[in-house]
């Protein structure tokens, strides 16, 4: 029979005692109880939570069960026993529960808020490829017989690029909300957006939604990018000597 703190270790009969107690405040999405493999306390499983259900907790009436409440040690160290225990293993059962629960609802929020973000990325990578064939054209003899016209095209590009990335943060905002109101569950953010359905998410550009505030965008970093493109054109055109330069 399993360990209850340094003091406590409940026989079998005791421990059918205990549930037979704890039987009316058992949720009834408990399937199973069994001893820990690590001879510490019980492991318990649950029905899978869809994350919509209301938060997992223990009923009201266990505390004010007579066959539960406290009851002193120097009254009758049995009983005292058998109560400790059974505290213990509600309080552990809910706080499982709980942790199940808080990784089903994540899930559940983030399949909410996904929607088109994979349509959308997917548009953004097709112009980031677009911006850096441009750039990188402009490195090549062909571009100086067309200069204008592959600067014209890179500024196509980049608009482009920069208006992909802005219609991505539009989702990965509401993303990183979501991670931001789940901080605390279980799972990380690849792994819950994984379960969500979308595995591609882990190579997916989500800000920081700390406090409700949205940073470290995908226009941010395209924005910084196309700026050190801009500069670096602008260098070229000056030493060049030939006035080339980007607005």
């Amino acid at each position: 029979m399993p360990d209850f703190g340094d003091t406590i270790r409940i026989t079998s009969d005791e421990h059918r005692e205990i549930f037979a107690r704890l039987q009316p405040h058992l949720p009834p999405y408990l399937t199973k109880v069994e001893p820990s493999r690590y001879g510490y306390g019980l492991c318990f499983e649950f029905k899978p939570f869809t994350g919509r259900e209301e938060e997992p907790s223990a009923p009201d009436a266990s505390y004010d069960d007579p066959k539960l409440r406290y009851s002193a040690e120097s009254d009758d160290p049995a009983e005292y026993r058998l109560r400790v225990a059974a505290r213990e293993i509600l309080s552990d059962l809910y706080s499982r529960a709980r942790a199940e629960w808080k990784v089903a609802a994540y899930v559940a929020d983030l399949r909410q808020v996904v929607k088109d973000a994979p349509a959308r990325w997917e548009a953004y990578e097709q112009a980031a490829n677009a911006l850096d064939s441009a750039y990188g054209y402009l490195r090549t003899p062909q571009a100086g017989a067309e200069w204008p016209s592959a600067i014209s095209r890179l500024v196509d590009a980049q608009e482009r690029a920069l208006a992909a990335a802005r219609a991505f943060d539009d989702r990965a905002a509401e993303i990183a909300a979501v991670q931001y109101k789940h901080l605390y569950a279980d799972l990380g953010d690849a792994a819950a957006l994984a379960a969500a359905g979308y595995p591609e998410a882990k190579d997916w550009h989500i800000g920081d939604g700390f406090g409700g505030y949205y940073s470290q965008s995908l226009l941010e970093k395209v924005r910084h990018l196309t700026d050190e493109q801009d500069a670096h054109l602008a260098k070229v055109g000056r030493l060049a000597g030939s006035g080339t330069a980007l607005a």
